[in-house]
């Protein structure tokens, strides 16, 4: 007898085992049909033609003959970049781990862009100046289409303070698979809890350009969820993440 034991959904809740009769055997997945394309054919809306982009000189866009939407019904979801947004210390890297676990119970492919995480690696020659900021973002913006593009549900956890950033980061994918989450906790709150100490560093004057300090936070203006305290309360991470998954099953991401 084989057994699995699942980590628990919720904090507190009661493990359960699942006992399998006998070994665990492959499954064997249907053929998908695929968009018939010619090899080597362009983007829709694209040419063939060499050009430049930026600096950027002589590159030409080539296209793979498995599409969007081939890759949306093999996965059984449509991709999309939920990007969460708000103050330090609003709870997004907490949400975007909740959110991916619940999709993950689900039988959903999803995948975590954390802010401080990719400061790790892609993003580590940035600073936190205006102008790197913005190139901080737009990196991100970038692989998140990436991964949208693939199917998969993207999220996106990061200050992002600047609306023309995150409108930018919009632009780059088709308008109705951007999720813009905003975290709408006041300063107070997130300044309380301060889980880096990055606060009381602004405070006294130790970091410079803190949003929510001495630099601004220009909150949505349409974003498609807002996420806040109710009654002086503030909601636990597995609500919060009911309440991007109830968007996402009532605007049809939950299948292809």
């Amino acid at each position: 007898m084989h057994t699995l034991t699942p980590p628990s959904r919720f904090s507190g809740a009661s493990t359960h085992r699942l006992s399998l009769p006998g070994p665990i055997q492959a499954v064997k997945l249907k053929p998908v049909a695929l968009t018939r394309v010619r090899a080597g054919s362009m983007e829709p809306g694209r040419n063939n033609a060499v050009t430049s982009v930026e600096k950027a000189t002589n590159i030409r866009w080539h296209d793979c003959p498995i599409r969007n939407i081939d890759r949306q019904n093999l996965l059984q979801q449509k991709g999309c970049v939920i990007w969460i947004t708000g103050l330090s210390g609003s709870g997004k890297s907490t949400l975007a781990c909740a959110l991916s676990r619940e999709l993950h119970y689900r039988g959903h492919l999803t995948y975590v862009l954390d802010g401080d995480n990719l400061r790790h690696g892609l993003n580590r020659d940035l600073s936190f100046k205006t102008e790197d900021r913005a190139e901080n973002i737009r990196r991100v913006g970038e692989v998140a289409k990436l991964f949208a593009d693939a199917g998969v549900m993207c999220i996106a956890s990061l200050i992002s303070p600047y609306r023309k950033d995150r409108d930018a980061c919009r632009s780059l994918v088709p308008q109705s698979t951007f999720i813009e989450v905003f975290m709408d906790f006041p300063l107070e709150i997130c300044e309380a809890r301060d889980p880096k100490g990055l606060y009381k560093l602004a405070r006294t004057g130790k970091i410079k350009g803190f949003t929510g300090i001495d630099d601004p936070y220009e909150p949505p203006l349409n974003c498609e969820i807002v996420l806040k305290p109710e009654n002086g309360k503030c909601p636990s991470p597995q609500t919060m993440a009911e309440q991007v998954i109830s968007y996402l099953q009532q605007n049809g991401f939950l299948h292809s």
